[in-house]
């Protein structure tokens, strides 16, 4: 059994085989095509609008990428579900999760997702074992929350657990991304959903561990901060719209509006500050 090393003092067995084939095998289209189609549902329900600031990030088709993002919300996998369908081409998407939340929603495992514990070295070996065995897959991407909980996205300095930085280390060629996510409300009863991809590391060279973890949050910070710049602008047009939402009041507030405009001979148009 040959050993992949970690760390100056600390060394993990191999993975055989059947840890990474076993997530792939559990994937499934027709899971994904389905939940796809519930996301765009669910979320138009909930948010005004999913927006991203800026382009996805152009990625070497021969590279497997690792996209790492910070960790607001519960949305945080809905959001990151709708970025990924229809918009990577080719890519295959997996992702970890704490093994107590996995068991809560086991369908996530046809999704791609595979639970780890976040509370033990067994947990960490296992994370490492099988992220690097998917990724042997040069089209494969990893997403990642590497914060490990809920944190405010205003929080700083922002602090990420070491396991990416493990991957940047083993994984030559990997492309590994910062995102940023953000839920501020603006103008409508319904939040907005906000998205920036940082820039892309690559070909670094060789770094320690700490040093991955500084540029690795480094990076996410200042993704971060041009999304918090962005956000507090309140301004759509600096934005690309994933998806439309919900928008205006409800209720018998909407109800007059709607009577109003039709009394005054124009259409309707929910959104708050909208011509009346």
């Amino acid at each position: 059994m040959r050993l992949i090393r970690i760390g100056a003092d600390r060394a993990l067995p191999e993975m055989s085989r059947t840890d990474a084939d076993g997530v792939r095998a559990g994937r499934s289209v027709l899971a994904i095509r389905w939940f796809a189609f519930y996301l765009r549902w669910y979320v138009r329900r909930r948010f005004h609008a999913v927006r991203l600031l800026g382009p996805l990030p152009a990625l070497p088709d021969d590279r497997p990428v690792i996209v790492y993002a910070n960790h607001p919300s519960w949305w945080d996998l809905a959001v990151i579900g709708l970025v990924i369908v229809g918009r990577l081409g080719d890519r295959v998407s997996y992702g970890p999760m704490d093994e107590v939340g996995l068991a809560q929603y086991p369908f996530l495992r046809k999704l791609g997702i595979f639970g780890i514990d976040l509370a033990s070295k067994r947990g960490a070996a296992q994370f490492l074992r099988t992220s690097l065995g998917l990724l042997k897959d040069r089209k494969a991407v990893l997403w990642i929350l590497p914060e490990g909980r809920f944190v405010d996205a205003r929080v700083r300095p922002i602090a990420i657990r070491p396991g990416v930085a493990h991957l940047a280390r083993h994984i030559k060629g990997a492309v590994l991304v910062p995102m940023a996510l953000e839920y501020p409300f603006w103008d409508q009863s319904t939040p907005e959903a906000l998205i920036h991809f940082g820039e892309p590391i690559l070909d670094v060279g060789e770094l320690d561990i700490p040093a991955w973890t500084t540029l690795l949050e480094a990076r996410l910070t200042q993704a971060m901060d041009e999304l918090a710049t962005a956000a507090v602008a309140r301004d759509p047009s600096r934005f690309v719209p994933l998806i439309g939402g919900s928008a205006g009041v409800g209720g018998i507030y909407d109800l007059w509006r709607r009577v109003k405009a039709m009394s005054r001979g124009r259409r309707f148009d929910p959104a708050h500050g909208a011509r009346k």
